[in-house]
């Protein structure tokens, strides 16, 4: 009991957390888990291999797509052991290292997503407000540039993370409340001042998500200042009906990470279930369905993805 009470006392391991009171049933909800990552991992590898092998897809916006397919399946692979592992195996241990490192991973792969969408979003708005520079706007080198500048600053951002973890000790609890490790939950099992950890959590959530949601939200108020001033009707739905698969990866991915920001902040006492469903909904469900989205709405994708089957 002293070593529990000294302040010095460190745990050697974090214990993750499936649904708590539902334990038996955690091997009937690992099913629907492994055909959703398999779904993931197979659906994004495709879109890649598709965009590899074909010449007429080397264009910006199927680039900006083969980018966000590899982010969706970093992410994938980054919480799939850890999550897997507890609902197959009731493998509730990882160490504070492993779980710092997931964490590092986690939301820098979320701030990269966050980058790509808006990076689609400027592709979408000089396609549609400046179609006549969009070849020159938007070479294949700068838009390589783009995507090693956002991949840069989200490592320059989220790195520092771990590291202010790090320095502290754990004595209050190892238990966290979901099967991967966050920032935020981590944070609070600190026997210290977190001041500093939450500024900066609160920093890199406004410099990321924050600003990336705002300039996606206005290159939308600019795309339909555009599209409204077109006289044909039609005309100005088939320029909407080109935004409608990026719109829908963009509500897959900020709706429930908002959502889930505000439960942790405001709303703790909301019941445990809905917490559980809107966490793993925005690990894996933007990953599952960002290349269904696509392919669908992609009628240049679509005949390259039959083309491959016919075969």
């Amino acid at each position: 009991m002293s070593a529990v009470n000294d302040t010095n006392f460190q745990f050697a391991v974090f214990l993750l957390t499936g649904i708590s009171g539902h334990e038996d049933i955690h091997l009937w909800i690992a099913i629907p888990f492994c055909i959703m990552y398999a779904i993931s991992l197979v659906g994004n590898s495709f879109l890649l291999f598709i965009i590899k092998t074909d010449p007429s897809l080397h264009e910006p916006m199927y680039i900006f797509l083969s980018m966000l397919a590899l982010t969706d399946l970093g992410l994938s692979i980054s919480t799939m052991p850890t999550i897997l592992g507890i609902f197959l195996f009731n493998f509730r241990e990882i160490s504070l290292d492993a779980c710092f490192a997931q964490l590092f991973f986690i939301h820098f792969l979320q701030g990269i997503e966050s980058s790509m969408l808006l990076l689609m979003a400027f592709d979408r708005f000089v396609a549609i407000c400046n179609p006549l520079r969009y070849a020159s706007i938007l070479t294949l080198p700068r838009v390589a540039k783009m995507g090693l500048v956002f991949v840069l600053k989200g490592v320059a951002i989220v790195c520092p993370l771990p590291f202010l973890l790090k320095r502290f000790q754990y004595c209050r609890s190892n238990v966290l409340s979901h099967s991967y490790c966050l920032h935020q939950e981590i944070m609070r099992l600190a026997c210290a001042d977190t001041t500093v950890n939450n500024v900066y959590g609160l920093f890199t959530a406004l410099l990321t998500l924050g600003f990336d949601s705002l300039l996606i939200f206005l290159s939308y108020v600019m795309i339909l200042k555009t599209v409204l001033r077109i006289a044909s009707c039609t005309e100005s739905l088939k320029a909407l009906n080109t935004c409608v698969s990026h719109l829908c990866a963009v509500l897959l991915f900020y709706v429930p990470v908002l959502g889930l920001a505000v439960i942790h902040r405001f709303g703790n006492s909301s019941p445990h279930l809905f917490q559980f469903l809107l966490a793993y909904f925005y690990l894996m469900v933007p990953p599952l369905l960002n290349p269904v989205v696509y392919s669908v709405k992609s009628k240049h994708l679509r005949a390259r993805i039959i083309r491959v089957f016919i075969k």
